[in-house]
This record gives C-alpha cells, structure tokens and sequence, in this order.
C-alpha cells in the first residue's frame, strides 16, 4: 500500500517534494492556503547543487528560457551618483553562463506543472490541527475536512503555520537579522531592462530591478532596526507609515518609490530573519525549505537549498526502512550543506547593506576595485553539496 504524505505549501519546496515522492511511490495531497500558485516574488538564482537537482526534474531547459540575465548591477550615492558597475556574479559568487536567474513565479509555475496531475493539490484550505500517533496523523483542516496521512512535511514558509502546530512558536526558532524591507512594484519610468539601480546610505537601501524590457520594475525597499517592527506584521497601513518614515528626507528616486509603495497593491513587508532549529522532524512530521531552515535573501540561496533539501528528504523516505530513520538521514545529509548557505548572509547583508559610513566607504572602495568578497567563496558554497543517487 502506497503510504500517504501531506505536504503544507505549494510554493517551491512543496511541489519539488511532491514530484520526488510521487516519482518514489508515495501517494501526495498538497495543502495550499492561496487559491493557486502564487504569481509575483523577486527574482532568485538556481545555483551550484540546485541545478543537478532541477537537471534530474527534466525541468532544466525550460528554466534556461526563463532566464532573465540580469547585466548589470549599478550603485548609486546618495544624491544618485554612479559610484560603480558590477555583473551580478560578482556580488552571489555565481558563474555566469552556467547558474540561472528567474522570477519566482516562473520557477513555481514550471515545478507546479510537471506535478499537477500526479498528485492532489487542495488550494484555498490550510492545516487547522494536528494529531501525530502511532497509526499516523490526523489533520483537521480549516475547512473541516479531517483525513489522517502517513506522515505530514510543511512546506510553507518562514511564518510556516505547521512549524508552530508541530513545534512551537516561531520566536523559538527564528533568528531575527536586524532589518525589515518592503518589497512592490511600480511603473518602469527609468528604462531600466536586465540591470539593478542600487542606493545606499548607511542602514538603508532602495533597489530598483529592471527584470526585462518591461513597463514595471520591481522595487524593494532595505532597512537596518535594533528590533523587529511587531506591531506593523499585521497592518499594512502600519508598514507603509514605517517604510515612509524611516526614509523621508532621501534623494534620488526615493520619494517616487515612497508614493508608488503608499498605493501598491503587491507590498510585501517582512523582516530579514533565518529559521535554526536543532532537529527538522518531529514524530511523524517534518519541515523542508523556509519552514526548516530559512537563510534570508542576503544569502540568495533559499531556493537552492529548498530544492536540495525537497530532493534529500524524497530520497531519504524511499530508501529507508521508516520514517525516523529516513528524518535523521535527511538531517545528516542536509544541515551542513544548509548552515554554509546560511552562513553567507551574514557577508551578504555586510555588502548590500553597510551600517555605517565607514563600512559603505569601504564596500564602495571595493565595488571599484572589482573585489566585493565573494566569488569563488560563494561558488564553493553553493556547490558543496554532491546530490547521491537513490534508487
């Protein structure tokens, strides 16, 4: 009898899991609590290990056409001033030529495509309750539905609803960064097409990101905070008064972006935070990518890692004889790989994101001696992991 997996999330990491199991004879239900996969997001990079991983998904082609082949990453001064050009590589420790670079979207879209029809997804419901015993888990969904599965994986994010149900609370694993950011869209009045404009001052940054010769840009909005802005995470009237006074009185385009941030309709606003926790399972349930080991876009890798760590943790249930040894050999093949990726953040924010005067002299100073820290370091990361070959 084919076991029965639920997976929380139909994102990047839920899907990728889905197409593994179901490819290892698992019998997969998907719980996703938007109507269908989420359309928007930055753009992000499959890099090093994650590219052997959506080359054995036969999804690889189909993402080289979705490349978006960002050229240029220019920084600016305060006033707008160039103060130097890079190509993007310089700054992810990529390869350019060889990793791939697509909207958020287009990765969810073709993952989601070459699953859909092999497995059940049930958009608009989420988890409500969890009841882990020895037959299994019982899960109540908000929508009243109760079904019970073999075991339970959350997919679902850094806010990951199944963490708290299975685990805890959030504060109990989130590792907050020191700085919230918004991120939206907004009308191309630049020109920008397949480059960056990035400005900084110290403890802020505005970016604004040309992804392809398009009437729309995306801006995101970077800032540095002692402590986590609480009471904003549930009004966004809240988040826009924050964003808006944190950088009243900035130059350049800053306060175009301040009023096309008032009205747009795609604000994301979040924290710049990383998910640690000593063990990624629990009984019968188990967490993979954001949900387990959240890195923060200073890293540029959570993606990558979500894509490894969905194709371990499929591995790992197929060839071992149960569910806790399969857990504990996810964890092992994992976490190294996982905490090397996290790690790069912390440089990553050092780079894009500078607190000080001094610190955003010397990043520029870098900038135009083409030596910002990364490259081969970064390359080395991304690729420490060798994929095994499951049966």
């Amino acid at each position: 009898m084919k076991r029965k997996v639920l997976i929380s999330g139909a994102s990047i990491a839920g899907p990728a899991l889905a197409y593994w199991l179901h490819r290892r004879g698992f019998e997969v239900t998907v719980v996703e609590k938007a109507d269908a996969v989420r359309s928007g997001g930055y753009p992000i990079d499959i890099r090093g290990t994650a590219l052997d991983v959506v080359r054995r998904m036969g999804v690889l082609p189909r993402l080289r056409e979705a490349h978006v082949d960002s050229r240029k990453i220019t920084f600016l001064s305060a006033d707008g001033g160039p103060v130097g050009s890079i190509r993007p590589e310089a700054l992810t420790g990529g390869l350019a030529g060889r990793d791939i670079e697509v909207r958020r979207q287009d990765l969810a879209y073709v993952i989601y495509s070459i699953v859909r029809n092999d497995v059940e997804f049930l958009f608009g419901d989420s988890i409500a309750t969890l009841h882990d015993h020895d037959g299994g888990v019982d899960v109540t969904f908000d929508s009243g539905v109760q079904r019970t599965f073999d075991l339970v994986v959350g997919a679902d994010g850094i806010h990951s609803n199944t963490r708290g149900l299975a685990f805890g609370p959030e504060e109990d694993y989130h590792h907050y960064l020191g700085c919230s950011f918004a991120g939206f869209t907004m009308p191309n009045e630049l020109g920008l097409s397949h480059e960056a404009l990035f400005w900084n001052v110290p403890g802020r940054s505005a970016v604004l990101y040309g992804v392809a010769d398009s009437d729309e840009v995306l801006a995101v909005m970077t800032f540095l905070q002692p402590e986590p802005p609480l009471h904003a995470f549930r009004d966004p009237g809240a988040q826009r008064d924050l964003v808006a006074s944190v950088f009243a009185g900035d130059q350049w385009e800053i306060p175009r972006m301040v009023d096309a941030m008032r009205t747009a309709d795609d604000l994301f606003f979040d924290v710049a935070g990383q998910i640690h926790m000593p063990q990624w399972s629990k009984g019968r349930v188990a967490l993979v990518g954001d949900a387990a080991f959240a890195p923060s876009f200073f890293s540029g890798q959570g993606s990558s890692i979500a894509l490894v760590g969905a194709y371990l943790l499929a591995g790992e249930l197929a060839t071992r004889p149960d569910h806790s040894s399969a857990f504990a050999a996810y964890d092992a093949a994992a976490r190294k790989f996982v905490e090397e990726n996290q790690a790069i953040a912390i440089s990553g924010r050092a780079a894009l994101l500078p607190p000080t005067a001094e610190d955003l002299a010397l990043r520029n100073q870098a900038l135009l001696g083409a030596s910002l820290p990364s490259g081969d370091e970064g390359l080395l990361v991304h690729s420490s992991l060798q994929l095994p070959e499951y049966p």
